[in-house]
């Protein structure tokens, strides 16, 4: 399992750890990941996902995981998490067409 969030594609860093004597050594930053479940209103279904603490907010502020993924990039978005959007998108554009 790697460790990148499937949401914001946030993963490990790595960088130096300082001493009091100014003395260098290589660490790893990780991602605060954490196994979810969110739920999609429009598929009316729920999506485990690991994904970052900081992503978790920003869905929450968004107002939810349809809403993040409508304007998230493709780019950052893993595999699952792509084809959850075209989904998404795909019953939006019904829901249009219907209304």
């Amino acid at each position: 399992m790697a460790r990148r969030c499937e949401l914001t594609g946030k993963a490990v860093l790595s960088g130096n750890l300082v001493s009091h004597s100014n003395r260098k050594t290589k660490r790893r930053f990780l991602p605060n990941l954490c196994n979810v479940t969110l739920q999609s209103d429009l598929l009316a279904r729920s999506v485990r996902m690991r994904i970052s603490a900081n992503a978790l907010r920003t869905v929450e502020h968004r107002g939810g995981l349809d809403a993040f993924l409508v304007k998230a990039p493709e780019t950052d978005l893993s595999q699952g998490a792509r084809v959850l959007k075209r989904e998404i998108e795909k019953k939006r554009a019904e829901a249009a067409a219907h209304a």
